[in-house]
């Protein structure tokens, strides 16, 4: 395990204790107010804009962790391109940084509470203002300026112009803004230089506007709803809201344009055709251990993962990092892991799973989500680990995203029944520590069929086609345990809820279409999607490239997801990508 370097003491839960509003911030402790007197002193960038500065034959990366989050693909990304890290233990390590980079992740207040409390606010300004090499990623772009409203609001680092502040949901697009998106490139913007009109991976809530205030700051935009800030330049000074060490041989390219030469790097950018957020395709392996003890990657029919054979032994389609890694040449946007084994009572004895990430991310550029048996738990020693400390665990090993099933039907029942946060929940903790995009609901549902809707509590639709007995409706009831345990709960209901706790997306997956090939079962999708705010990725039934386009023009679901039939290569990824290029759909290709 990756310890977080100079925050090593700040536990995951230390992390939640905290949170600081602009109001609670003294002009002595707070770093907005210096940043103020400085910028109405009118002190300026000693260096001109078009100027750039590397220093030449150092291959040692100084990197920014404060200890939230995944940034192991960050660091496996600067040791691809050649470079050597050193952690910041000390505020004088950023001052004495040749370069810098600041890959924030997590929640805004939390971030800058750790900074303040380590002096490395005072520290990252001092290095800024002297126009020194520095990246920032996500986070570390919006800490910047001068607040934000998430949980706010939060007084910032103060050396934008801006108020960070929350997409709006209320005009039909889907908050968190996660996917694949374009740019509007301005001119002279160096570490974006090879982008080439290519998709970039975006994951947030949060956003800066451009202003006539930042207009000198910022080198590119995105749209979504709005225009926002994509990424920041000022003389040696960079960040981006996108996550370069998510985004491909793309996103690598921004890494190596801001840590190599101008010289070094002259290769001209392949030119793509994006023009807006891109529809996903992802690729989910199953992980479990067979019976001779090894992690394989099986595939249920109707979430049975065992042969129909004498031996009855567990589906093997093949390594899981192996796999993993061949998706992401393939095309694949995403690749999702599902733990569904094994190791239920001990999560973080999960060796094996956590090696798979860790290993994982060494060479797959693309988000990575992981879910199965992160949820509160005691050890055989008696020791109580808290969901949230299970998916730091996870974090640190290389996921993105966590996904949490049977557990986030519990606290649904829970808040429906009383109409209570408690925020004890594992969905409440880690959405409020990592934010709400690093945390995806998995519903598992099956259909109950109908004649009359009104005979249950629950949202029922009418089906597209009849049930086995001539049934016109079916309400979808929700499952834990591998889906082996019925709820009084429907999807809908359930998706509801887990929004107002915190989730920021929903795998939704369906018991009676798993593994059969007859495409997604778009009346499900359709109710849920239209539900929610939130992404939502549409999961089994997926047989033919058609199944894909169905889906994404007959519902408003953000993703799609298989697994069977790219393990057994009946569909390709970049099949399924030709195809909805063909049918206007936009993809990243």
């Amino acid at each position: 395990m990756e310890a977080a370097p100079f925050a090593s003491s700040y536990s995951a839960s230390s992390l939640s204790s905290r949170a600081v509003t602009a109001g609670s911030l003294s002009p002595t402790s707070s770093l907005l107010f210096r940043r103020n007197n400085i910028r109405n002193s009118n002190c300026k960038f000693k260096s001109p804009r078009n100027l750039s500065v590397r220093a030449s034959g150092d291959s040692v990366v100084t990197l920014l962790d404060y200890g939230a989050g995944n940034v192991r693909s960050v660091r496996n990304a600067i040791r691809h391109l050649g470079f050597d890290i050193k952690d910041v233990q000390t505020p004088e390590d950023i001052l004495k940084a040749n370069r810098l980079i600041f890959p924030g992740v997590g929640a805004f207040a939390a971030a800058m509470d750790v900074l303040n409390k380590n002096g490395m606010a005072e520290a990252l300004c001092t290095y800024i203002e002297k126009d020194l090499p520095f990246l920032g990623v996500c986070l570390g772009l919006q800490l910047l300026f001068e607040s934000s409203e998430e949980n706010g609001p939060v007084n910032g680092l103060g050396l934008i112009p801006g108020v960070v502040g929350r997409f709006d949901s209320s005009n039909d697009f889907r908050v968190p803004h996660i996917g694949w998106n374009a740019l509007q490139i301005k001119e002279d913007s160096e570490i974006l230089d090879d982008i080439g009109n290519r998709h970039v991976y975006f994951v947030h809530s949060y956003r800066a506007t451009p202003s006539d205030a930042n207009k000198e700051w910022v080198s590119s935009t995105c749209n979504y709803g709005v225009d926002f800030i994509a990424s920041v330049r000022r003389g040696n000074v960079h960040a981006v809201q996108f996550h370069p060490e998510k985004s491909g041989d793309v996103g690598l390219s921004v890494l190596r344009r801001f840590l190599y030469t101008k010289s070094a790097t002259t290769k001209g950018p392949t030119e793509g055709k994006a023009s807006k957020l891109a529809k996903r395709v992802i690729a989910c392996l199953d992980v479990r251990a067979n019976d001779k003890g090894d992690l394989v990657v099986t595939k249920g029919d109707q979430y049975d993962v065992r042969e129909h054979t004498k031996e009855n032994e567990v589906r093997n389609l093949g390594k899981p990092v192996e796999l993993a890694g061949q998706y992401y040449k393939d095309g694949a946007d995403e690749v999702s892991f599902l733990n569904i084994t094994g190791f239920r009572d001990f999560p973080l004895g999960d060796l094996p799973m956590l090696q798979v990430l860790r290993f994982t991310s060494e060479n797959v550029f693309v988000p990575l989500t992981v879910g199965g048996g992160i949820r509160d738990f005691t050890d055989a020693n008696g020791r109580h680990y808290t969901s949230l400390e299970v998916a730091s665990e996870y974090f640190r090993s290389g996921a993105d995203k966590i996904s949490i099933g049977s557990d986030a039907v519990y606290a649904a029942e829970e808040y429906l029944r009383t109409g209570v946060k408690t925020g004890k929940s594992s969905l409440e903790q880690i959405s409020r520590i990592y934010g709400n995009q690093a945390v995806v609901v998995s519903i598992d549902p099956r259909r109950v069929y109908l004649k009359n809707p009104n005979d249950v509590e629950f949202k029922a639709v009418r089906l597209t086609n009849p049930g086995p007995n001539g049934e016109d409706y079916a309400w979808y009831q929700c499952t834990v345990n591998g889906g082996r345990e019925g709820r009084p709960i429907g999807a809908f209901e359930l998706a509801k809820a887990v929004e107002e706790l915190g989730a920021g997306e929903i795998l939704l997956n369906c018991i009676d279409c798993d593994g059969q090939g007859k495409g997604f079962d778009i009346d499900l999708v359709k109710l849920i999607s239209d539900a929610v705010s939130i992404p939502v990725i549409a999961s089994s039934g997926a047989g033919a490239v058609k199944h894909f386009s169905d889906v994404f023009t007959e519902t408003n679901a953000s993703a799609a997801l298989a697994a069977g039939i790219f393990h057994r290569k009946e569909v390709s990824i970049q099949s399924v990508k030709e195809h909805l290029f063909k049918e206007g759909i936009e993809v990243r290709i």
